[in-house]
């Protein structure tokens, strides 16, 4: 891929990782490397959500606060790509939504209980009951994030159903993966497409 000018794309990008996921996420770190190597210019953050929705969300918009709402960019994946929806209808940016939950009330109510981090075991945590109310206070089931949004959805997708997500997702630019899984193993088939979205590449 070629290098861009600085100026093109955003100046700002956020990256939102999953439920029991950290900033080791293979995808996360797939994107910091490649904007490290060809856009140095760009300011990354993926900062570590606590469990706590409603946290999480104050610690991100505590985060991009100072940041330049016409320049910046959200990715956000699975529970993730829920949390880069919030912000992208607050806030009015661009993002790309990798495998994004729709309905995380729903689907996370059987997961009440002590949890372990995917990227350390020995890494536990509580997700109480009263995260389930704080997630359906964030935004109503199925929120579309709109045009501004790609949305990378896998068939393959074995937690969470594709035609959901294609469904709340309608009115964005649509990839639509054939097979593969909830995790995108095959990340770096489609990362030259979100950096073409995002106008990080040419």
């Amino acid at each position: 891929m070629e290098h861009s000018p600085p100026s093109r794309g955003p100046t700002h990008l956020l990256y939102l990782h999953g439920f029991r996921s950290s900033p080791q996420s293979t995808k996360a770190r797939r994107v910091h490397d490649w904007l490290r190597m060809h856009r140095p210019d760009v300011l990354w953050w993926c900062p570590q959500l606590p469990p706590s929705p409603r946290e999480a969300m104050a610690r991100v918009e505590d985060g991009i606060g100072g940041w330049p709402k016409s320049t910046m960019a959200v990715i956000g994946s699975s529970l993730g790509g829920f949390y880069a929806t919030v912000v992208m209808r607050r806030h009015g940016c661009p993002g790309v939504l990798l495998n994004p939950a729709v309905d995380p009330a729903r689907d996370l109510a059987a997961h009440v209980g002590e949890q372990t981090a995917f990227h350390d075991p020995e890494d536990r945590f509580l997700f109480r009951p009263e995260f389930v109310d704080e997630l359906r206070a964030l935004s109503p089931p199925m929120a579309s994030a709109g045009p501004q949004a790609l949305a990378v959805i896998a068939t393959g997708d074995e937690v969470l159903d594709w035609r959901e997500m294609a469904a709340a997702h309608a009115d964005a630019t649509l990839r639509i993966v054939d097979g593969s899984d909830h995790a995108l193993s095959d990340f770096d088939d489609h990362l030259p497409h979100l950096l073409r979205f995002l106008h990080l590449c040419d």
